[in-house]
């Protein structure tokens, strides 16, 4: 297991932190996996109110002990913005209960995905209950955690309130990379979420994707660009059961940047993509939105460019499926609400044919709405 500096926190971080979303299935379960993870070098453990009884299940195994002490665990937990310090202030104490602590190394807020959560944040409501207990030393540092578009984060990184960010960035999504740029240059430290589910249901991949990236697995060739980038501090395992830590913990210790082989095989990856897509293929520029239906076109179509390129239909149908039903967590309206109002076709500077597109995207791609995994 190799170790970065946390952006301002100082903390030395496993490159490989343990979310704890899925660890549900039963106290003891969350113990062994908590259990083996601190064995294998994880040393920064993360969960959130929001995650069923995810916190109370952290709480006990580190009261019963994980085998290191205290001190060299970083225990983080989220809470979701709140426009006044009153409800912030009963949400940590809560915490710090089912947490069994007395303080918690990084509370972030969880879910700064609209201006205005933002504006909650920057009011001083809610951060007023915070910074009272960073005061306390119940607290001692402050991020917070997005699914939101890049123009938020950029603006709540620039707030200068937060020493760590959590956010979405892989191989495949790569729109996030200028708030990586001004997360460094700000000195904070940057925890990559859910880089193999979100990041393309990696640790099942599709064998057309499989083969392209021969002689290593789109599981580690991901893992690997994330490493490589000495910006990023730590990616997020959400492993259910310790059995689950193997694979990805496999590649814990290779942080030097890429190889020759390694590159190429990116190439390759972009190549299909040009080849595949020819000149339907969007490139991700936003320069189509805002859609006055309210359709997220880039993304959309990104998913559109992973299933034809790639054969990644089935994390396509996955993500495709939230929309219109994830609220600000995975914001817009399905292809199907396009009118043909032409409105984006101008700003194309693809000149795509973006109707025809949204609606070859959401044949492709619609189905059974999904739900977030908690609820």
């Amino acid at each position: 297991m190799q170790y970065r500096r946390f952006g301002k926190t100082n903390r030395s971080l496993s490159v490989f932190s343990l979310g704890t979303m899925r660890c549900l299935a039963s106290a003891d379960v969350a113990y062994q996996t908590l259990q083996e993870a601190v064995r294998l070098g994880v040393n920064h453990l993360e969960t959130a109110q929001g995650y069923g009884k995810s916190e109370d299940y952290l709480g006990t195994a580190l009261q019963k002990g994980l085998g290191v002490p205290r001190s060299q665990l970083f225990i983080t937990t989220k809470l979701v913005p709140t426009v006044d310090a009153a409800t912030m202030a009963q949400a940590i104490d809560q915490s710090l209960d089912r947490l069994k602590l007395n303080y918690i190394d990084g509370l972030a807020i969880h879910g700064i995905n609209t201006w205005e959560h933002l504006d909650w944040v920057k009011a001083e409501g809610c951060m007023q209950a915070v910074q009272q207990a960073v005061a306390e030393g119940r607290i001692r540092h402050v991020g917070f955690s997005t699914h939101g578009p890049l123009e938020v984060i950029l603006a709540a990184i620039a707030t200068g309130l937060f020493e760590f960010v959590n956010l979405h960035y892989t191989y495949f999504f790569q729109r996030n990379a200028p708030a990586i740029d001004l997360a460094q240059q700000q000195d904070i430290g940057v925890f990559i979420i859910s880089p193999a589910d979100k990041g393309g249901l990696l640790y099942t991949p599709p064998e057309t994707l499989e083969q392209l990236c021969q002689p290593f697995s789109p599981l580690e060739l991901n893992y690997r660009f994330l490493l490589s980038d000495s910006r990023i501090t730590t990616l997020s395992v959400g492993a259910a059961t310790a059995n689950e830590l193997a694979l990805p913990l496999a590649v814990a210790d290779r942080v030097e940047p890429l190889s020759a082989e390694e590159s190429a095989v990116f190439q390759r990856l972009d190549d299909r993509q040009a080849q595949a897509l020819g000149s339907d293929r969007c490139h991700q520029c936003y320069a189509c939105l805002p859609c006055p239906e309210g359709v997220h076109i880039p993304e959309a179509l990104r998913l559109r460019n992973l299933a034809i390129a790639y054969d990644m239909t089935q994390f396509g149908q996955y993500r495709y499926r939230m929309f219109e039903t994830a609220g600000h967590w995975f914001p817009g309206n399905k292809g199907n609400r396009c009118t043909d109002c032409g409105d984006c076709l101008p700003r194309c500077p693809e000149a795509l044919d973006i109707p025809t597109l949204l609606r070859d995207t959401h044949e492709r791609l619609n189905g059974a709405a999904r739900r977030r995994l908690w609820e």
